[in-house]
């Protein structure tokens, strides 16, 4: 962590953390919530590391005044959280469940008791089960569902919720939940997935047009991002690192800008129907950057079904998740958004940027956690660096609030600014909390 005072940010900045509703809330069975895709896949067996579920997470639905409170005594002015589909429509296009409407409409209301801005999130992941079952995101109708609950959700809180996320990184959905199969709904379709890729864009473009005829708070969307770094100097690797750009950084943003696909990847892009780019393209206000660490990359061996091979990164620090800390690549990204897209970019809001580390609370009970301090204070600085360079950067969200149920990985890593016990429930500030707390109340 450098010695020398952090850099001063703008007033008005918006400082805030970030969390997400299947990893906090549990209450998995209440109030009318449906099943979600993560239910099912979590308990599968074998799907999540330590064999846990979503089912209690951090009890937050219960719990939410106390770690409303826990905000509050943080100073942030803001709180990203999502909104779970299944408490809203549980079947996904069925009626409009209002009592799970409720615990959102008291969530905000005890926000802005607070001084803090609600930023709602529509989808983090927890598509209802039932949607799946129709196709999901294969499916073009799951685009039109995704709007009429995007709509059901602003009729209830689109005169108070002051950011509106639509869709949280279609890019880890895509590739991890239908690439992959790493995450639920565990799909293994490698490029062949181009549809799912398709039909979130179009869903948050009809989302967007939902949004706007509800509340004009303004909209965003909240991408992952990672700079690629290829492993060599070959041609080979080169056209490697530019083939994995566009499938992770382009993909989700040259389209939403009004670029078009990115070419070169080999998508069959016969779902694109006429008139679809046009919807995708509806002018949002603020693009969320979730960003935590570059990519290595090099060719594919022969046979190889991707234009690409992943590799680890040598040189950097390692989080628990084996992750590199490398808070130059934050500066690096921000500065490739500004280069890339010139003025059809609008202003940024970095809505996750954390780590996960072993923290453990000591003989007192205190959590110290020096290497997440180091981690913030060196992103932060990016941060502020890229806005020297000329990138309009308003607002950085911590990942996340509290230790969470973090999918596959279950309750192994821990990536709060407060420790949970999730056996007792206990919420314990760590050091990275007081520390946070201290740098955003500078006078």
């Amino acid at each position: 962590m450098s010695t020398a005072a952090m850099p001063e940010f703008p007033a008005g900045f918006r400082w805030g953390v970030s969390t997400s509703a299947y990893q906090i809330e549990g209450g998995v069975g209440e109030d009318g919530r449906g099943p979600s895709i993560w239910d099912t896949f979590a308990h599968d067996p074998g799907r999540v590391a330590d064999g846990s579920t979503g089912d209690v997470a951090c009890d937050h639905y219960h719990r939410h005044a106390e770690d409303v409170a826990l905000l509050a005594g943080l100073g942030v002015s803001a709180y990203r959280f999502s909104v779970a589909w299944p408490r809203v429509r549980p079947t996904g296009d069925g009626p409009v469940n209002a009592a799970g409407l409720d615990f959102y409409d008291r969530l905000v209301d005890d926000l802005l008791a607070h001084d803090i801005d609600p930023v709602a999130t529509l989808f983090h992941w927890d598509l209802p089960q039932p949607v799946e079952d129709a196709g999901g995101w294969l499916a073009r109708d799951t685009a039109h569902r995704f709007a009429e609950y995007a709509d059901a959700t602003a009729a209830r809180l689109g005169d108070r919720v002051k950011l509106w996320i639509t869709l949280n990184e279609p890019f880890i959905h895509l590739s991890l939940g239908h690439g992959t199969g790493e995450h639920a709904p565990g799909r293994t379709l490698l490029l062949d997935a181009f549809p799912v890729a398709h039909h979130q864009l179009l869903g948050h473009g009809l989302a967007v047009a939902a949004l706007r005829a509800r509340t004009t708070s303004p909209v965003a969307i909240a991408n992952n991002y990672s700079p690629v770094r290829p492993a060599g100097d070959s041609d080979a690797d080169r056209a490697a690192g530019a083939a994995y750009e566009a499938l992770h950084n382009r993909l989700f943003t040259d389209p939403l800008l009004g670029r078009g696909y990115p070419v070169g990847l080999g998508f069959d892009e016969t779902v694109v129907r006429d008139g679809d780019l046009a919807v995708v393209a509806a002018p949002i206000d603020v693009l969320g950057v979730n960003y935590y660490n570059p990519t290595g990359v090099r060719a594919p061996g022969e046979g190889s079904p991707l234009p690409f091979e992943l590799v680890p990164l040598d040189g950097y620090p390692r989080t628990a998740f084996d992750w590199p800390v490398a808070p130059d690549g934050l500066r690096e990204l921000l500065g490739w958004l500004h280069r890339t897209y010139g003025d059809d970019l609008p202003p940024i809001q970095v809505t996750e940027s954390g780590c996960a580390y072993d923290d453990v609370p000591d003989a007192d009970g205190r959590v110290h956690d020096p290497e997440r301090i180091a981690y913030l204070d060196g992103h932060l600085r990016a941060v502020r660096a890229a806005m020297d360079e000329g990138v309009d950067v308003t607002g950085y969200f911590v990942w996340s609030l509290l230790d969470n149920w973090e999918w596959t990985e279950g309750f192994t890593k821990r990536f709060g600014l407060v420790h949970v016990d999730f056996d007792t429930q206990a919420r314990t500030p760590k050091s990275s909390y007081a520390w946070f707390r201290d740098l955003i109340s500078r006078p």
